[in-house]
């Protein structure tokens, strides 16, 4: 399965970022090169796409926006520390209006916390598509990380795990095709990363099809500062956090089972309970949501209801 080439021409490729690389397509690819049904469309030789600076209405300094049909998937989930699962054309759990396939490990919300930030400096400096250039200490910083050698390496393999991975997506409204991206060439989260020992400096590029998951509004506003007040250990929080902004409805209202699934939550659904009462009794905490409880249905089904809190300085965010 090939990668997008990070190199750039002017800098030489470290021997680490390669190794690294190469550490991941090997448990990633296919034995042979030959295409096969299951892996993502490619297209040689292609040219980087232009676009013009993506502007998200309410996107402020305090809030991070990642596009509703990934803050609904389970791309990003609150999964334990280990081995993650390796994924080849799989289906992620999300609403029945999109279809999206992903290739690539099995993201965490400390991955997700990594793409958001990388994605809103992107923005900030777009267009999106042009080189962007940042320090690792200042981005650890950012996503509420200390600065030492341990972060330092952890920060790395998320980038490179970032930059391995790639989705195909297709979307429908009302019954209707609305967008379709990664058919002829598989979406990658990071494009283009490289990394300068000398300069201690990332250089990464998004790719400029990421605009269209963000069109039509169709993004969720995510408190920064609040994101960040989460405690370790409650990483079901943060990724109901990023749930809760993709609507602007108050009162919301999901299954068990499809969070559940959505969570990748692989315990009983009795231990299920007591982790999601604990991650909304967080978010109550931190005035992301009110009245949160578990309850049955008008049809008998197990359900999560809480009310979205939107205060005047971040509407429709959470």
């Amino acid at each position: 399965m090939p990668l997008d080439q990070p190199a750039q021409a002017r800098r030489p490729r470290i021997a680490t970022l390669s190794q690294g690389i190469r550490i991941l397509e090997e448990k990633c690819s296919a034995a042979s090169h030959a295409q096969s049904k299951d892996e993502p469309p490619t297209q040689k030789n292609r040219t980087p796409e232009k676009s013009a600076s993506l502007f998200l209405p309410g996107l402020e300094d305090f809030m991070r926006a990642m596009p509703n049909h990934i803050a609904r998937s389970s791309l990003f989930a609150p999964v334990a520390r280990g081995r993650k699962i390796q994924h080849k054309s799989a289906v992620l759990i999300s609403r029945s209006d999109a279809l999206i396939k992903y290739w690539g490990n099995q993201l965490d919300e400390a991955k997700a916390d990594v793409w958001l930030h990388a994605m809103h400096e992107a923005i900030k400096n777009g267009p999106l598509g042009k080189t962007v250039t940042l320090n690792r200490a200042a981005f650890l910083r950012a996503i509420g990380r200390d600065t030492g050698s341990s972060q330092y390496a952890w920060l790395h393999q998320a980038m490179l795990e970032l930059s391995f991975g790639m989705i195909t997506i297709a979307a429908t409204k009302a019954g209707v095709h609305k967008l379709q991206i990664g058919r002829t060439r598989a979406l990658h989260l990071i494009d283009g990363f490289d990394y300068d020992d000398d300069l201690e400096v990332y250089t990464y590029r998004i790719d400029p099809r990421w605009g269209e998951l963000y069109g039509n509004r169709e993004f969720a506003l995510v408190n920064w500062e609040k994101r960040l007040q989460i405690p370790q250990g409650q990483d079901m929080a943060k990724a109901i956090q990023r749930l809760v902004a993709t609507s602007a409805d108050i009162e919301q209202r999901y299954a068990l089972d499809w969070l559940k699934a959505k969570l990748l939550y692989a315990s009983p659904i009795r231990k299920f309970r007591g982790a999601l009462t604990s991650a909304l009794k967080e978010l109550e905490r931190l005035e992301i949501i009110a009245d949160s409880r578990i309850e049955h249905s008008t049809k008998g089904k197990e359900q999560a209801r809480w009310q979205k809190l939107v205060h005047k300085s971040q509407k429709s965010s959470a």
